[in-house]
């Protein structure tokens, strides 16, 4: 089933497992091109490709203009995304205070109510892993991925999590950062997004091991002078930026409703880097070590992997997940009004 209106006809099919292995990840995924050969990305070069994964880089893209994003699809994406997955969120407007970010329930709204409060209120709805759940969008990220991986030599990518991010007028999103790689294309609105280096004191080691080991959240202290060392990015529509992997970041939407693709995956030296990490947090909790990043797959990178799987089928490092409690709920009859529990 299509989402809205059709736009252009379908251009991926079904998912497909290919006939190669890989050291880290299994059977790998064979790219599924468009029919027509078109690019998602508009302004691939040489050195884009050659960079993918490794820098920040900013490109260009014509999803914008695909009428499966206007309010009629996106109302229907709504009604059609699994309710129990639908991240509702809300915030406070001090870049700092990462600690009012706050979970909220669409309860029975409809698309267009959902919709509609995120245009008149301050909210942020998080759609994970839309590619699983709605079939025009699993379409939608074997087209991307495929155009990703017919561009750029040797990229093999897995985990694929395309996710839908509709948000209000000036939302943010706090400083933190992710584990997989990350590109975010805007499709309506705009944001700004600061991306800092992968570097103290902007994150250290101890940071980076405690959020891949999940002893904490993504979300941690941010310093606004550390915006003098970031690069900043304003996001229109048709633009998308990649960053380093774990480079910390943060977004402010521009005043009007913001809508974006946030697609996060894994590569083999993604995955590797990520076990490294977890590794390293092993060893330096159980036998006290100061162990460094390793980049690659030499004979310490591999080593790493092999504890960061024993570590894991042993149980070793118990992960906290971060649970937040739903506070508030959003009025049907008042679009964008959060309706809040009594205080005892």
């Amino acid at each position: 089933m299509g989402l809205g209106r059709q736009g252009p006809r379908r251009v991926a099919g079904p998912r497909r497992a290919g006939p190669r292995q890989d050291l880290l990840v299994g059977p790998l995924q064979d790219p599924i091109l468009r029919e027509d050969r078109v690019s998602v990305i508009t302004d691939w070069t040489p050195e884009k490709a050659k960079a993918f994964g490794r820098e920040n880089l900013l490109f260009q893209h014509a999803l914008h203009e695909r009428p499966m994003f206007d309010d009629e699809g996106l109302a229907r994406l709504l009604d059609l995304y699994p309710r129990e997955k639908l991240g509702v969120f809300t915030m406070g407007e001090d870049p700092k205070a990462w600690t009012t970010w706050r979970k909220g329930s669409a309860g029975n709204l409809t698309g267009d109510q959902l919709l509609e409060a995120a245009k008149t209120g301050r909210i942020w709805l998080n759609l994970r892993q839309t590619n699983d759940h709605v079939p025009e969008y699993a379409a939608l990220a074997d087209e991307i991925f495929a155009d990703k991986e017919a561009h750029v030599p040797g990229l093999r990518t897995f985990k694929r999590d395309l996710g839908m991010l509709i948000s209000s007028a000036n939302a943010q999103v706090f400083y933190h950062l992710d584990v997989p790689l990350v590109s975010l294309w805007q499709i309506r609105g705009q944001k700004k997004v600061w991306v800092y280096p992968v570097a103290d004191p902007y994150v250290g080691d101890l940071a980076l091991e405690k959020i891949v080991l999940r002893e904490t959240a993504e979300q941690f202290a941010f310093d606004p002078e550390w915006d003098k060392g970031a690069q900043e990015v304003d996001l229109t529509p048709g633009k998308m930026v990649t960053w380093r992997q774990n480079a910390p970041h943060r977004i402010e939407n521009g005043p009007m409703l913001n809508v974006s693709i946030s697609i996060e995956f894994m590569t083999p030296p993604a995955l590797m880097r990520a076990n490294v990490i977890y590794a390293n947090g092993v060893l330096r909790r159980r036998l006290g070590a100061n162990p460094r990043i390793q980049e690659g797959f030499g004979p310490t990178a591999l080593g790493k992997l092999a504890v960061a799987r024993g570590a894991k089928a042993l149980g070793l490092q118990t992960p906290h997940v971060r649970h937040l409690p739903v506070t508030f709920g959003l009025d049907a009859g008042r679009p964008g009004v959060l309706v809040e529990p009594p205080r005892p």
